[in-house]
């Protein structure tokens, strides 16, 4: 019995202990485990799967892949990096520049602002073609002059009071729409994800006034047509209490972890600790230098369980 119990440890868990990582390397391969039939079954695949999406908003995602390996789960986050496609400026014509950004330098912080618009809209643009349409190109112009401020007080030193669009902002951006793009896309739809990036600064007399165009693009070519800043996966904790804390070692235990992690409830009048939410943990090991705590707490990682 305890043989099987070290066995199915070592096929579904990573474990964490005080001096090294057990478990590391995946070991399912078929004939490795008497009386486990490893053989790749695509039913069997399709019944263990699934895809759960715990939260998504605008700007981020988060969900779990489970029932796979470790060379899938990368696999998901290399497509996300470099081959889903956004929209990004390719073209910057430049012109007047008199702030102290050199034009190559500005034209590739351009190129890095996010771009709120939906590239399945769009058709990547043939190569060697010079001027963009509205099928594959947005068009943006930016055109901000610094002057000073003719109302601020004489013994300021404050350039926000003295000087007015000395910073240059991604709010500065308009949108030209190209052909029809104004029918299809409704005001304001066709921006800046963010408002307010800088892109420069400039002083009393100072200018940019540009055009950009903004082409369809995946992340294998270029980094700024990547859809994600970070990318990245992990295994799900998974926290066991070998045995009862109580007292004042149970409010100990939970400072071990991070918060929301280990719950200390009221039970008969004694503080009695539980997990709560392993997936919140971050295994900083905090519990391997308390002495009487860390032979009570089993740290592993659940094998084929990625968020």
């Amino acid at each position: 019995m305890a043989a099987s119990q070290a066995v199915e440890e070592m096929r579904g868990r990573v474990v964490l202990g005080e001096f090294g990582v057990r478990n590391v390397h995946t070991t399912d391969f078929p004939g490795n485990y008497s009386g486990y039939d490893d053989a790749w079954d695509q039913d069997r695949f399709e019944k263990n799967f699934r895809v759960d999406v715990v939260h998504m908003d605008e700007n981020s995602l988060e969900f779990d892949m489970v029932g796979i390996d470790a060379a899938i789960a990368n696999a998901f986050r290399r497509i996300l990096l470099a081959e889903v496609p956004t929209m990004a400026v390719e073209k910057v014509l430049v012109y007047n520049n008199t702030s102290i950004v050199q034009d190559e330098i500005l034209a590739h912080r351009l190129g890095l602002i996010p771009i709120h618009a939906d590239p399945r809209l769009f058709e990547y643009r043939n190569q060697g073609d010079e001027e963009g349409t509205e099928i594959d190109t947005l068009q943006f112009r930016l055109q901000v002059r610094c002057t000073r401020n003719p109302h601020a007080a004489k013994d300021s030193s404050d350039p926000n009071e003295l000087y007015v669009n000395h910073k240059v902002y991604t709010r500065h951006m308009t949108w030209i729409p190209l052909g029809n793009q104004a029918d299809l896309f409704p005001e304001g739809t066709i921006r800046p994800v963010h408002d307010d990036i800088l892109i420069a600064q400039l002083r009393p007399g100072q200018e940019i006034d540009l055009l950009m165009h903004c082409v369809k693009g995946i992340g294998k070519d270029h980094a700024k047509f990547s859809p994600v800043a970070t990318a990245s996966y992990r295994l799900l904790p998974d926290i066991t209490l070998l045995e009862p804390v109580e007292g004042d070692a149970a409010e100990e235990l939970s400072r071990c972890f991070s918060p929301g992690v280990i719950e200390v409830q009221e039970v008969q009048g004694k503080k009695v600790a539980r997990v709560a939410n392993p997936r919140l943990d971050t295994f900083s090991r905090e519990i391997f230098r308390h002495e009487k705590l860390k032979k009570v707490v089993r740290l592993a990682r659940v094998r084929d369980h990625y968020i």
